[in-house]
């Protein structure tokens, strides 16, 4: 009887070495991730405790020497408890899709399938997934309100720390507006916010149509009119980004789609509406911070992940019946937190 090769049986089919592979795939978060907003801190737990501490600022009175000094007001703590999202993903590798397939070798020249080769590219596959799930659930944090695929609330950022958010109209459809006016609304309302946290600017990702009447404002072209060594609106292309009344403005046009129940795609989502402009502080401290939990792995139980693996994990390969293949599950357990939303402002424009 022929000897049976079980070629999933190696190291390069092992958890370590397929979560490995998927984190060497180079990552499309997005632009939330380029900017580098949300620092990542792993945790142990599957639960972040988060302790709000009003502080107590106030003047301090002046003293003789040698007369007792003015003693300390101790803030209250209020501890608040945030679930992490877990977001597990399968897919599978047949001996069909496998079979009498071709691939280009190393060499450029064209060859049979192999088995690794298949399982790394549905493993590029499902890390774009993941990658693109989590650019959605940082930019709904951003906006101070985290959904899920199907728009049902994860965690609402302003209920949770007791603030409303601030809504700028810059009522760009009218000619006389001050927009230069707004922005300095903007970000006095972020200065006076900070609660002990430092900034050093302010950004803003706009949606198209928001950036479009944006740019095409009279107060903002006068503004760029005679402005040589700058961004030149009148006649280059800046959706990328340039900074006008002491804010970074670019266009965003992040969207994605989701599988329905019925096994039918949804019509893209933007992650911006149309219409709003979202604005952030960039240069803080302790504002974003992205929480990655354990995977629900018996191995893991308990133990922070390591920064470099903890963005997606590979479970061990599972056999079908009858060798006809691998399932593959993969999971992603991200909170990506504000812990000052009140420092989110949205913009609109009624006009």
């Amino acid at each position: 009887m022929p000897e049976i090769l079980d070629i999933f049986n190696q190291d390069a089919f092992s958890a370590s070495a397929l979560t490995g592979n998927i984190t060497l795939v180079p990552n499309a978060y997005g632009r939330i991730n380029a900017l580098g907003l949300f620092r990542p801190e792993p945790i142990a737990t599957t639960t972040v405790t988060v302790i709000l501490e009003n502080g107590v600022l106030n003047l301090l009175p002046t003293r003789p020497r040698g007369a007792p000094a003015s003693l300390g007001t101790r803030g209250r703590q209020k501890p608040k408890a945030f679930p992490v999202p877990h977001i597990p993903h399968e897919d599978s590798v047949l001996a069909t899709d496998v079979q009498n397939m071709l691939a280009l070798t190393p060499n450029g020249i064209a060859g049979l399938e192999t088995v690794l080769g298949f399982l790394n590219r549905k493993l590029i596959v499902m890390r774009n997934k993941h990658a693109i799930t989590l650019e959605k659930l940082r930019m709904d944090a951003l906006k101070g309100v985290i959904r899920d695929y199907d728009g049902s609330v994860i965690l609402d950022l302003f209920a949770a720390f007791g603030v409303t958010q601030q809504v700028v109209d810059f009522a760009l459809g009218t000619s006389s507006t001050d927009v230069l006016g707004k922005c300095q609304d903007v970000t006095g309302y972020m200065e006076d916010n900070l609660l002990g946290e430092t900034m050093t600017g302010v950004h803003a990702l706009a949606s198209p149509e928001w950036f479009r009447k944006f740019t095409s404002h009279a107060s903002v072209k006068e503004a760029f009119k005679y402005y040589q060594s700058g961004p030149q609106i009148l006649r280059e292309d800046v959706r990328k980004g340039f900074t006008f009344g002491g804010i970074t403005f670019e266009e965003y046009r992040g969207s994605a789609s989701y599988v329905q129940e019925d096994g039918t795609t949804s019509v893209p989502e933007r992650f911006i509406p149309a219409g709003d402009v979202r604005f952030f502080p960039l240069g803080t401290t302790d504002t974003f911070t992205n929480y990655w939990a354990p995977p629900d792995f018996w191995s893991v139980v308990n133990q922070a992940p390591a920064i470099g693996d903890a963005e997606v994990f590979v479970a061990p390969l599972e056999p079908k019946k009858f060798g006809k293949g691998m399932d593959i599950h993969t999971e992603s357990n991200p909170l990506p937190l504000v812990k000052r939303p009140a420092l989110l402002v949205r913009g609109t424009t009624s006009n």
